[in-house]
């Protein structure tokens, strides 16, 4: 069978890809995967990634992987506006979330990527964890771990390059989208996205990539973004 993947598929972002991979029928089955699914995915708990990625490739082959996971706030993390702002725990949490679950997602999905066949793993960065467009300040802890996710997207596009050539592994901006995630900080005035315009413009913009782009951090239509 040929699988697409969404994990944080209990999202907004997330919910709203699954149903727009469903609508398109590109694919003989939509795999929606979270803490709530079953089977269960942690990005805290590497063994339920390692699970979930077997049963997976136990239904088929994943063609399309994407990672619409993300923290930026909880009860115990809020952005910080200045240095004297930082939690140590508060930022590690940030890490855990934003860049280390990612990195173990690429580390037990990407390998069951078809190898002879074109095929992506995209995860949902943001653009403020560009450093060359940082002229604001603020954010330490979404800023640099978002930053850390593109690095490892980078490092791990050029290693899927040499068993995958066809395959694609992009970083990706959806923009600011009306979500439980950004709501809360979104500016008066600025202009927000529902999910599914959103989602709709993610696939369309990752339907434009090539294998030339893997290693690449783009926005929701598939243009470039500066690291």
């Amino acid at each position: 069978m040929r699988l697409a993947v969404v994990i944080g598929a209990r999202g907004g972002i997330g919910t709203a890809l699954a149903r727009a991979l469903d609508a398109t029928g590109a694919f003989d089955a939509v795999v929606g995967l979270s803490r709530h699914s079953s089977p269960s995915l942690d990005l805290c708990a590497e063994e339920s990634i390692a699970a979930a990625a077997a049963q997976v490739a136990e239904l088929g082959t994943p063609h399309l992987v994407l990672d619409a996971t993300g923290l930026l706030s909880d009860a115990d993390l809020k952005p910080e506006k200045s240095l004297r702002a930082i939690d140590p725990a508060a930022m590690a949490r940030a890490f855990a979330i934003n860049a280390i679950g990612p990195a173990l997602l690429m580390k037990h999905f990407m390998p069951r990527l078809p190898r002879d066949a074109p095929a992506v793993f995209a995860t949902l960065s943001a653009k403020v964890g560009s450093i060359g467009d940082n002229r604001l300040g603020g954010w330490y802890s979404y800023r640099a771990s978002k930053a850390a996710l593109n690095q490892l997207v980078r490092t791990a596009a050029i290693e899927l390059a040499r068993t995958h050539p066809r395959a694609i592994c992009v970083a990706l901006h959806p923009g600011t989208v009306d979500t439980r995630l950004s709501r809360p900080f979104a500016k008066t005035g600025l202009d927000t996205l529902t999910a599914e315009t959103a989602a709709r413009d993610i696939l369309a913009g990752l339907a434009r990539l090539r294998p030339d782009d893997s290693g690449g951090f783009f926005d929701r239509h598939g243009q470039p973004l500066p690291f």
